[in-house]
């Protein structure tokens, strides 16, 4: 009875801050926002020290730290730095031309790039609790060129960011950056009391079909054994040849992953990390790394045993087993990073779009790589996309085919 009703309580009036400064992990480490920044995500702040930490790659780790007008921090955004291939999401045929003429000019469709967002993953705003996301989006429009500059960066990237930040990067879009569409996640709706009951309810004969044969072969070869632990060190020898083969067989390649980040991953957020591993005959033959959020778990990333894995059809075995887990736990949906969208789209997820926002430092570069982006984005490449019920959405088109923000 002590406690307001909820709408009734007064707003906390948000709180203005006026410069952004560069900072390095060592230096943010001290601050007192650090300590809950994304706090509300899976990937908190205890994730971008990992990737910090582990994931080099050629990457210049520094974050962006929004001041108030006393100089506390308030918010944080971090980014990196590094050369770019503009050329990644273009066709295996024009990736062809291109590399050829790489021989006379190496760094030809190159630019060193500010990327905001996260090196491993989607891009998130810091929590609007102290400061709105619209804030935050217009301080560090402004910010960023200056910044760029001295790093010698000169194209800027807001990298991944979900879909619902549309609005909130408004100011960014008016401040000169073209948004386009990255390779979307997926979600699928997994609230069935079994995996049973999904396949039933959600898919198409064919396809329960087609799953039905998968399983059967994997039935018929010696018995596979699940475990989810949430310290992967102990098989790490075991664990990391499997993801470098399925990362080596992947048509885009982004991130390489290291054995330790797999390994800090469960030693520093095991609140957040579940490790699948599976096993036949004592010898590991595929592993998972999913990620729990409230109601929802993420696969993150997959390794398979390539000698098996066709045979056995392990990418679909592991899939029924991991929603089975999921469902037993009370979550509701399923979400894994892009590309692979065939097998997704006949199991019957649904995209969950990401977008680039992305700037020259130059006006006039810039207004040309407006009209060329709708060209190099990564999207237009992949026919599979475009058979999702809502493929409109990666360009911020509802179903009835209306512009959304």
């Amino acid at each position: 009875m002590n406690e307001l009703p909820r709408k009734l309580q007064p707003a906390i009036a948000p709180i203005e801050v006026t410069r952004v400064d560069v900072l390095t992990g060592a230096e943010l480490a001290g601050c007192r926002r650090w300590r809950r920044a994304f706090a509300d995500e899976r990937k908190d702040r205890r994730y971008y020290e990992i990737v910090e930490a582990t994931l080099s790659q050629g990457f210049d780790h520094r974050y962006f730290a929004l001041r108030d007008a006393g100089g506390e921090v308030r918010a944080v955004a971090p980014f990196f730095v590094l050369d770019q291939d503009l050329c990644a999401g273009m066709s295996a045929g024009a990736r062809k031309v291109i590399a050829a003429l790489r021989r006379l000019w190496p760094h030809f469709m190159t630019a060193r790039t500010l990327m905001i967002g996260c090196a491993a993953g989607e891009g998130h705003l810091d929590g609007d609790d102290e400061v709105p996301h619209d804030a935050q989006a217009r301080l560090l429009a402004a910010s960023i060129p200056a910044h760029a500059a001295r790093l010698g960066a000169r194209l800027v990237v807001f990298k991944e960011f979900p879909a619902k930040y549309r609005g909130a990067l408004a100011g960014v879009v008016a401040a000169g950056y073209t948004r386009v569409p990255s390779y979307p996640m997926t979600r699928l709706d997994i609230d069935y009391p079994s995996f049973d009951a999904y396949m039933v309810r959600a898919l198409s004969r064919k396809t329960r079909q087609d799953l039905r044969v998968k399983f059967r072969a994997a039935a018929a070869a010696a018995p596979i054994a699940l475990t989810v632990v949430r310290d992967i060190a102990p098989l790490i020898d075991d664990v990391y040849p499997l993801y470098l083969q399925v990362f080596e067989r992947s048509r885009f390649r982004f991130e390489k992953l290291t054995r330790e980040f797999l390994c800090e991953l469960g030693r520093r957020m095991p609140d957040k990390v579940r490790y699948f591993i599976w096993r036949q005959d004592g010898r590991l033959v595929a592993f998972s790394l999913c990620m729990v959020e409230g109601d929802d778990i993420y696969a993150e990333y997959l390794g398979l045993d390539y000698t098996l894995a066709l045979k056995l059809h392990l990418y679909h075995y592991a899939f029924r087993d991991v929603v089975s887990w999921a469902m037993a736990n009370g979550y509701k949906n399923f979400r894994s990073s892009g590309l692979n969208y065939d097998p997704k789209l006949h199991l019957r997820a649904r995209l969950d779009p990401i977008d680039l926002y992305v700037r020259h430092t130059s006006p006039v570069v810039n207004a040309v790589l407006a009209r060329m982006l709708p060209v190099l984005e990564p999207t237009h490449a992949d026919p599979i996309l475009r058979r999702f019920p809502n493929y409109g959405e990666v360009w911020g088109r509802s179903a009835d085919g209306v512009d959304r923000v």
